[in-house]
């Protein structure tokens, strides 16, 4: 199957110290579409850091709300933004809850300190209101996504929703490197967390958007195509 590939997901404003932190840990800005210097935590060469980062690199700095997809069969790019515009008039703004450098089963990644009732809702909204616009999996993605060990449910969501970690199985995340062997996550988890305490701190956060990620190139990564502001 070819052509684009769209997503949702939640990036903060690129104004923002947080978009700028991870993606300068990515070393690559998804708002430009441009590759920059990274930052590597303390102790990690420049090249062996760009390798630790390329999966996520690949997709720009988010976290995942509807994962990503081609589109259905006589939906275009103009359907997806304009869909994408009236579900944000529906919504309205929260507080990004605290975040933390964490080791999700050997990938490092922020996520929230305690869960999220209204994040839990937003990516459940977003799943459900874009499917319209998903074309099915190809065999060769759905074989893809079947490598990965999952639970009835998961299995049973891929089907229905192209993606295994919807609803109950959703944890909103913020991947920062691929994984890594066991013995080197924890010091990357500590060198990233005093990189997340330098450049973001306590500064305040929001989740007042939606963004749409598109691409076009396999070779050229994802990059954002518009963001789908709330009302004030």
């Amino acid at each position: 199957m070819s052509g684009p590939r769209y997503a949702i997901y939640f990036a903060p404003s690129p104004e923002s110290p947080l978009w700028t932190f991870g993606s300068a840990v990515l070393g690559y800005d998804a708002a430009t579409g441009e590759r920059r210097p990274p930052l590597a935590p303390a102790g990690v060469a420049v090249a062996d850091w760009e390798a630790m980062t390329a999966a996520p690199r690949r997709y720009g700095f988010h976290a995942t709300l509807k994962a990503p997809f081609r589109l259905a069969e006589g939906a275009s790019e103009n359907d997806l933004i304009a869909a994408g515009h009236a579900f944000a008039r529906r919504r309205r703004g929260f507080e990004l809850p605290e975040l933390e450098v964490s080791n999700l089963d050997g990938f490092v990644a922020l996520s929230p300190v305690e869960p999220s009732d209204p994040l839990d809702a937003l990516a459940a909204g977003c799943v459900e209101a874009f499917e319209p616009l998903r074309a099915p999996l190809s065999e060769t993605e759905l074989a893809a996504r079947l490598k990965a060990p999952l639970t009835e449910r998961q299995r049973a969501a891929l089907s229905t929703w192209g993606y295994p970690y919807v609803f109950e199985d959703f944890h909103f995340h913020m991947t920062l490197t691929g994984q890594l062997p066991p013995a080197v996550a924890p010091g990357v988890v500590e060198g990233l967390s005093d990189l997340y305490a330098e450049h973001v701190g306590e500064a305040a956060m929001s989740v007042d958007a939606l963004t749409l990620y598109v691409e076009e190139d396999p070779a050229l990564g994802f990059h954002i195509v518009e963001r789908f502001v709330f009302p004030n």
